[in-house]
């Protein structure tokens, strides 16, 4: 595969995630959260660490802090001592957090389900097998 045809399944993988996520965007934003605050508060259950999401998420650490102390302040994440290392904190979602992350989810699902159905079950199936193998 050159460098072109690279390129041009990046952008339109891009595009549909894009587009996926603009659908969604009214229905989250009607849960309270912005669209950003969305990817914050879904990388929290993995990485409860400021610094260890801000890299993954690939924004800017102060970012980050602003998204979160919005998402604290709208009572989805508290802050907690980090029982192996005293001197941390780590982000836990609060049972708010999870009911709002849990919806926000099942609205981006299902706007990306709309995309899926337009494939048939089996390459549904496939595409599944290539993105797995394609983020392993």
């Amino acid at each position: 595969m050159n460098e072109a045809d690279a390129a041009r399944i990046f952008r339109l993988n891009l595009q549909l995630s894009t587009e996926t996520l603009t659908a969604a965007t009214p229905e989250i934003e009607a849960l309270g959260l912005e669209a950003k605050e969305f990817f914050v508060l879904d990388g929290l259950e993995e990485r409860p660490y400021p610094a260890e999401l801000a890299r993954h998420l690939s924004m800017p650490k102060p970012t980050v802090t602003l998204y979160l102390k919005n998402l604290q302040a709208k009572g989805l994440i508290v802050r907690a001592i980090d029982a192996q290392d005293l001197r941390r904190h780590r982000l836990e979602l609060t049972a708010l957090g999870l009911e709002t992350l849990t919806r926000a989810r099942a609205s981006l699902a299902s706007r990306y389900g709309e995309r899926l159905a337009r494939l048939s079950r089996r390459d549904q199936d496939e595409f599944v097998r290539l993105l797995e193998k394609l983020s392993g």
